[in-house]
């Protein structure tokens, strides 16, 4: 049987996951939202100019 308590207390994160974590978070990174949110955004700007 496996003891789940003892595996984790030898649990290390893996440095790549951290490395990966830190690269992400610290970059300003586009996403589709960012995008998706953009082309809303220039839309509605369009649509008012023309009224």
């Amino acid at each position: 049987m496996i003891d789940f308590e003892q595996e984790l207390k030898k649990f290390r994160p893996s440095l790549e996951v951290e490395e990966t974590e830190e690269t992400i978070y610290d970059h300003d990174m586009t996403d589709m939202t960012d995008l998706l949110r953009k082309m809303i955004d220039d839309a509605k700007r369009r649509r008012d100019e023309s009224k």
